[in-house]
């Protein structure tokens, strides 16, 4: 089976994403000689699997893969999706809302030369987990004095109420689970594209662990700043 058919050029379409997987941070010179802190992701290419329609699933949609992967790690009907598609497996799935779905076809691959340097990005990844926290790590409170003879150095203090409503109001910050989730980290600036290795140099940093899957997008406030 293929990987995708020959590329098309994806600039100029508005609202496209990529999967990628985060390789570290490193530096590099700008050409005006300034040093620059950056995080590398190895991203794409992405086959498209599946183009969603209003008609057929009610909603439009561009379904995306990312990673080859060995039949035999992976359920029938997951290798069945991918045969109807004429691509090749792939670990990772994602889809990306779009009204434009004729631009894409089943079989394409979105490559990183869709961006460009000097582009803005909107990246989403998952935090490391850090199980279960107190408030002071998981949401940064004082804790209590520490002095001698005060039993609450890191605990949170009053949670409820002595009178109405009586009960511990929905969304206080309590101790809990720990990172885990997705987050994401917007305009972004791509440093440099490296199309010959599939790396994207995205300046600053941005959640997630190293080995992470993270998705890139264009960034949605960029036409306000323009503007």
């Amino acid at each position: 089976m293929k990987y995708g058919l020959p590329l098309r050029d994806m600039e100029n379409i508005d609202n496209i994403e990529i999967l990628g997987k985060k390789l570290g941070m490193t530096q590099v010179y700008t050409e005006d000689n300034k040093l620059v802190p950056v995080t590398v992701v190895e991203a794409g290419p992405c086959p498209i699997v599946q183009v969603k329609t209003k008609d057929s699933d009610g909603y439009t949609a561009v379904q995306i893969a990312f990673g080859p992967q060995k039949e035999q790690r992976m359920s029938n009907a997951a290798v069945g999706h991918f045969k109807k598609a004429g691509v090749a497996p792939h670990s990772e799935m994602s889809e990306f809302r779009t009204e434009n779905v004729n631009d894409f076809k089943v079989g394409e691959s979105i490559t990183v030369s869709s961006f460009k340097a000097g582009e803005k990005i909107d990246v989403t990844g998952k935090t490391k987990g850090r199980g279960f926290q107190g408030v002071v790590k998981r949401w940064g409170f004082g804790g209590g004095p520490a002095s001698h003879g005060h039993m609450s150095h890191r605990r949170g203090g009053s949670y409820g109420h002595c009178q109405t409503p009586g009960e511990i109001v929905k969304g206080r910050k309590m101790p809990g689970h720990m990172g885990n989730a997705n987050r994401s980290t917007q305009n972004l600036e791509v440093v440099k594209v490296l199309e010959d290795k599939n790396i994207l140099l995205i300046k600053g940093s941005f959640p997630g662990a190293k080995g992470g899957i993270v998705k890139i997008r264009r960034a949605i406030k960029r036409r306000t700043q323009a503007n």
